[in-house]
């Protein structure tokens, strides 16, 4: 077996050599006779998506490999792409980055990850991830208002008199300006929603920008997605139904807000829109969402109550 650490160097506010530190203590706490049978290896990531043929290629030339995303849900994301259904690729969550929004779904749980130890001696859990166009996701995805608004946060955030969290208000501030809803038609379970679009939010987990909440009910390992459109919202009331829909609390606003399970969703848009894939950017005019049940391995810290639950 090999246990390949992935790590993003700009991920997070831990510095690259603590991470690196971290690491190594991690593999010196365990016993002789793990360390001497298995292999190990630390790869630090030069550039976006680089981590994704380190995966493919090392699943190729070993037997099991494990591999552990050492950054945030971007690294996260990578290491899915990398390891999506290859069947002797393990994939777990090493929270160094800035959102971890995937792991919050496991509650107090979720600082069992941030316990190394834990995590290679951990169990291995199939859980289903989405395919979007291209590009698999595990967490969550979504297109329209947020999504804007996510990706032009950076843009901001850069602006030295601006900079931080103030980054995020701008960006709001700005899209609330341009239009709270876009030309978009959603397509899921027999039900068209359109022509405009506020918000279309595809989960597999609970939790992303940041802590937004869209949904209690998500769970990796259900073989559904939990899939949420946001419709007819207008300036006046944007602000009561997204604090709503923030804070699971979308049954609120039945008249806006559709909330379906699904296998299959397919989104059509007038232009070219942001896509949210795990909270990373991708654009195009469709997407096209698919659940892959079972579709990636899934390392877990021993005995968490989330799977007993399940």
């Amino acid at each position: 077996m090999k246990h390949l650490f992935i790590v993003n160097p700009v991920a997070g506010k831990i510095k690259p050599e603590d991470k690196l530190r971290l690491i190594h203590e991690a593999i010196s706490r365990l016993p002789s006779s793990a360390r001497d049978t298995a292999e190990f290896e630390i790869y630090v990531t030069a550039a976006p998506m680089d981590a994704v043929g380190k995966i493919r290629s090392e699943a190729e030339d070993c037997g099991d490999l494990r591999v552990y995303a050492c950054g945030g849900d971007g690294t996260l994301n990578e290491c899915v792409n990398g390891a999506a259904l290859l069947p002797n690729v393990a994939v777990t969550h090493f929270p160094c980055g800035t959102g971890n929004d995937f792991i919050r779904m496991f509650g107090d749980e979720k600082e069992r990850f941030s316990d190394l130890t834990e995590l290679i001696t951990g169990e291995l859990r199939p859980i289903d991830i989405i395919k979007c166009n291209d590009r698999y996701a595990v967490n969550i995805c979504s297109l329209g208002l947020d999504a804007r608004v996510g990706t032009d946060v950076h843009k901001y955030s850069g602006i030295p008199v601006i900079g931080g969290p103030a980054g995020y208000v701008v960006s709001l501030l700005v899209n609330y300006c341009k239009g709270v809803s876009q030309p978009m038609t959603a397509r899921v379970e027999g039900m068209t929603c359109g022509p405009e679009l506020n918000i279309v939010c595809v989960c597999n987990g609970r939790f992303y920008g940041g802590g937004f909440n869209p949904t209690n009910d998500a769970r990796p390992d259900d073989g559904y997605m939990d899939v949420l459109v946001a419709s007819g919202v207008n300036r006046l009331k944007l602000l009561g139904v997204i604090m709503s829909y923030a804070t699971a609390k979308y049954k609120l606003y039945p008249q806006y807000i559709t909330y379906v399970r699904t296998r299959h969703l397919e989104v059509d848009c007038r232009s070219t829109e942001v896509i949210n894939i795990d909270g990373e950017a991708e654009h195009s005019k469709r997407a096209v969402f698919d659940l892959i049940p079972g579709g990636i391995n899934f390392i877990a810290p021993r005995g968490l109550e989330f799977f007993r639950q399940g």
